[in-house]
């Protein structure tokens, strides 16, 4: 792929959407857990439930959204992805019952999978070209960290400017008042980036052409599915998707275990959305220059020893440095993994004009998480409040870095032994 086809405003349009589109029903949860849980009179189950919903729509979408990605420029497809989802955002605001939520979560899980995932993977994939897929993956995962990471703050600035009360004092009327202004604060932008979307990202007409099928056969998708590198990137994708989910916890442990204040747990939140860019970037230049696979083996391990220093429960509210700096580690394994597992897809030799659907397919088991990770974190907490609870979440996440790192050591080895004939 020439780069001149795919200049780096392409890429900085792909890192805005690409996060964009999941700020409403992710990246607020996570900044605002303990804020969600209360202004939605919801526990740590319920609320995983709606995420569980969310997934098992998105897993249908993955499997018909992918080969849609080889039909048409993704350009259409993720602006209209970015409307649908910001027009929930004003269901959101409104801060409907739990089966009204419920129902939200699942249209999210069909905007932003069946016309989102597939188009911005492949458009990603295109801009990396046969040399840059590490760079490509990397600056856009640690680009949509960094998007997260400015809206967390954002967040957190109109959330405390809005609170009339002190935040410890804060009624359910006040904080959910507060909160609604940080919902549609954000529900305008994504809008917003849906029209840069529109508007800008435009490729060259000739090089759409060659990356877009009239029409997806069933030996095609026989084709994809022949290939080793696709089913070992679900287990791969799996494994890495389900530490990236825990993450979803550690403003949630600030306030549990560190006795941290809202305020103080949602900035524990944001602080973690701004070391996402900084691995995304420095892990994907680092693996152009030597090995992705390789890199994606070490993101394992970092993780699974993370893991462990929250599930051995050496952390205490007294220790804030350890706190920190054991965040610094699972992060660093978690966000190093979701950066690269797509960018190995060339080496594992899928073909460019299938990715659209190899996407689908890898993504119909690597993204279950978001059915069972949910509950199986609200289950852990519910059954054990307090510290026990986070340590059983974290030796969850040592168990599936276990098993990642096992995939990702024979894709390393089947691939590294291909390229070297």
């Amino acid at each position: 792929m020439n780069q001149k086809k795919a200049p780096w405003h392409f890429l900085f349009l792909l890192i805005l959407a690409g996060e964009s589109v999941f700020i409403i029903p992710f990246v607020l949860a996570r900044v605002f857990r303990p804020t969600v849980l209360e202004a939605f009179e919801l526990d740590n189950v319920q609320l995983g439930i709606c995420f569980s919903l969310y997934g098992i729509v998105a897993l249908l979408s993955y499997l018909f959204g992918g080969p849609l990605a080889d039909k048409f420029p993704p350009r259409k497809l993720i602006a209209v992805a970015l409307w649908m989802t910001a027009s929930g955002g004003l269901v959101y605001a409104t801060f409907p019952s739990y089966t009204v939520l419920k129902i939200l979560y699942g249209y999210w899980g069909f905007t932003t999978i069946f016309l989102f995932w597939a188009p911005m993977i492949k458009a990603t994939r295109v801009w990396g070209g046969s040399s840059s897929q590490g760079k490509a993956f990397g600056f856009l995962d640690g680009g949509r960290g960094l998007v997260g990471a400015l809206f967390g703050a954002m967040g957190v600035l109109i959330f405390s400017l809005f609170i009339n009360a002190e935040v410890s004092e804060a009624t359910l009327s006040e904080s959910r008042a507060a909160f609604r202004y940080v919902i549609l604060v954000s529900s305008a932008i994504v809008v917003i980036v849906g029209l840069f979307v529109w508007f800008f990202l435009k490729m060259d007409p000739k090089a759409e052409k060659e990356i877009i099928l009239e029409k997806i056969t069933i030996s095609q998708i026989k084709e994809v599915l022949r290939l080793p590198s696709v089913w070992l990137l679900m287990i791969i994708i799996l494994c890495a998707y389900v530490g990236y989910k825990i993450t979803d916890v550690f403003s949630l442990y600030a306030q549990d275990v560190m006795l941290y204040d809202q305020v103080q747990s949602a900035q524990v939140g944001t602080f973690l959305l701004f070391v996402r860019p900084v691995i995304g970037v420095l892990i994907g230049v680092l693996a152009d220059r030597t090995d992705t696979t390789y890199w994606l083996v070490v993101s394992f391990i970092v993780s699974f020893l993370g893991a462990l220093l929250f599930a051995t429960g050496i952390i205490s509210d007294s220790s804030t440095i350890l706190f920190f700096l054991s965040i610094l580690v699972v992060a660093t394994g978690v966000y190093a993994a979701r950066s690269l597992y797509f960018a190995v897809m060339e080496r594992g030799q899928i073909p460019l004009v299938l990715t659209g659907t190899a996407v689908g397919l890898i993504s119909l088991i690597g993204y279950t998480p978001d059915i069972f990770a949910g509950p199986a974190m609200g289950f852990l907490l519910e059954n054990s409040p307090g510290v026990v609870g986070h340590q059983h979440v974290f030796w969850m996440l040592a168990f599936f870095s276990f098993i990642g790192g096992i995939a990702a050591w024979y894709y390393f080895q089947l691939y590294r032994k291909k390229k070297l004939l």
